[in-house]
Order: C-alpha cells, then sequence, then structure tokens
C-alpha cells in the first residue's frame, strides 16, 4: 500500500511537471519591457454587449491575467502598420497586413492596436510597412470608439 502510495505521489509530481513546461504560451506571463507577442495578446474573451449609443451589438473584452499585469507597463511588439489618417498621425498596428487584418480579412480584435505617439513625432508610416515598436499598454473595454489594445508614447525600434 505505501509503495503504491509513493507510486502514485512520484507520477503525479511528474505529470504535473509535463504540464506546466507545456503551458500555452499565451498563458505566460511576461515581464515589463519584454517583448510582447500578438500570440499573448490572445489571452482575452470576448462577448457580444449591447451598446445604447450606437444601437448595436459589439464585443465586450475580459482582459486575462497575463495581459492584465502589463497594463501600464512598458512593452515591446512587432507588427504591420495600417494608416488610419497619417496626416493626424492616427496609425493602427497589425499582427497582419492590411489584406488579412481584423478590418478586411477576417482576424479578431486581438490583432490589432492603436498606436498613440509620442508627443512630437511626426514620423509617417506606410500601409504594411514592418516596424517594431515600444511603449506603454492601455487596456480598452469600454471606449467603443477606440481598439481593445493601445500603445501609448509609441516609438519605432526598428
Amino acid at each position: 500500500m505505501k509503495k503504491s502510495f509513493l507510486s502514485f505521489v512520484f507520477a503525479s509530481l511528474l505529470l504535473s511537471t509535463s504540464v506546466l513546461a507545456h503551458e500555452h504560451p499565451a498563458l505566460r506571463m511576461i515581464a515589463p519591457g519584454e517583448k510582447l507577442t500578438w500570440e499573448i495578446l490572445k489571452d482575452v474573451v470576448f462577448k457580444k454587449k449591447w451598446y445604447p449609443q450606437e444601437s448595436i451589438y459589439m464585443l465586450y473584452p475580459t482582459f486575462g491575467a497575463s495581459i492584465k499585469k502589463l497594463e501600464h507597463k512598458e512593452v515591446t511588439i512587432k507588427g504591420y502598420v495600417i494608416p488610419v489618417d497619417a496626416a493626424t498621425n492616427v496609425y493602427v498596428l497589425s499582427a497582419f497586413p492590411y489584406s488579412q487584418c481584423f478590418f478586411c480579412g477576417g482576424a479578431g480584435p486581438e490583432s490589432v492596436m492603436s498606436l498613440k505617439p509620442k508627443k512630437g513625432s511626426s514620423k509617417k508610416y506606410k500601409t504594411d510597412e514592418m516596424h517594431t515598436f515600444t511603449g506603454k499598454l492601455k487596456l480598452n473595454a469600454d471606449d467603443i470608439y477606440e481598439m481593445n489594445y493601445i500603445l501609448e508614447d509609441a516609438e519605432v525600434i526598428e
């Protein structure tokens, strides 16, 4: 009996170690300043919610723990730039090129983020330019006129 109990404990420890070692990357906590990936940004669940001001159902996000830990922290992320209004410095960063992005290609809202350039920045970008940006991550669940992910004080680093 004692031998089978010890075998059970040993097998349980091995199993739990292997499960933890193969944890889904989106659930892994990342340190502030570390490279943020689009896979990690998938740690969000969307539910339809009625917005009376527009008389429409829209997707309301519930952010996962790995994302919540990064709010207002410095992050770095690489993606495709999509100009919304280049004259006023309004850009979106996407996990996918324009033809496949959330707006045109059917990707999810977790695959785009607003870029809010650092004050004084006048750099202009073209559609589908791939760049890496650094900035502070802001999570948005309530402003329907803004993306769910916002990179504030964004600066291009490559």
